[in-house]
């Protein structure tokens, strides 16, 4: 079965592009497109969109603030950033509102389908670019979170191991452990961070400085 996406950009030849670039593979399906947030906003219900690969800069309202408004009246629909910013402080406003995945505009053909397949999984998918700046940077925990969260040595391991997009398998196979140790890890961190899935376990590592 295709995907079904559709895209907003307000570049008639990014459109265009990404139409050409996708044209001819039976994995995608683009149902439709929009060149601003107003029309984005009106046309999505109708467009039966899975994924929508949103653009940051837009004329009318910022992909930022347009994703938060999406995805509460939409919480099904994934979202994946496709811009020029490779600016992490974008990244992560993008990932605290919901959005799945975050690629620039100098991905190819093949990363691209990969992050629309990873994120209609459930799961998160960033350029590895951006992902190398968020995890490696020198975040500090927020001093006026008031929430302490106490990880043990492995469930760290399997939370970095989660945010490199490891499945369960390979992070078994990396650590040493029982797909099912692995899995009560996540458990216990998705417990830990009042967090649903992956996605959720990421973005609240993120908030408190723990990624």
């Amino acid at each position: 079965m295709s995907i079904n996406i559709a895209i907003t950009d307000d570049h008639e030849m990014v459109l265009q592009g990404i139409k050409s670039m996708l044209s001819g593979t039976d994995e995608v399906k683009i149902t439709a497109t929009f060149n601003d947030a107003k029309s984005t906003l009106n046309g999505i219900e109708h467009s039966q969109a899975e994924v929508l690969l949103l653009d940051i800069n837009l004329p009318d309202i910022n992909g930022i603030d347009l994703s938060k408004q999406l995805l509460k009246n939409y919480p099904e629909l994934k979202i994946v950033a496709l811009t020029n910013f490779d600016d992490v402080s974008f990244a992560k406003r993008m990932l605290k509102n919901g959005v799945h995945g975050y690629v620039l505009k100098n991905t190819d053909k093949i990363e691209l389908l990969k992050a629309l397949k990873t994120v209609l999984a459930g799961e998160i998918y960033f350029q590895k670019d951006i992902r190398d700046k968020l995890l490696f940077r020198n975040s500090k925990p927020k001093a006026n979170t008031g929430l302490i969260i106490k990880l043990t040595r492995r469930e760290k391991e399997v939370l970095v191991a989660i945010s490199e997009e490891l499945t369960t398998q390979e992070i078994s196979e990396k650590l040493f452990i029982s797909p099912k140790t692995v899995e009560t890890h996540r458990s216990n961190l998705m417990l830990k961070f009042g967090a649903k899935n992956s996605v959720g376990i990421i973005k609240a590592a993120l908030e408190n400085g723990l990624l």
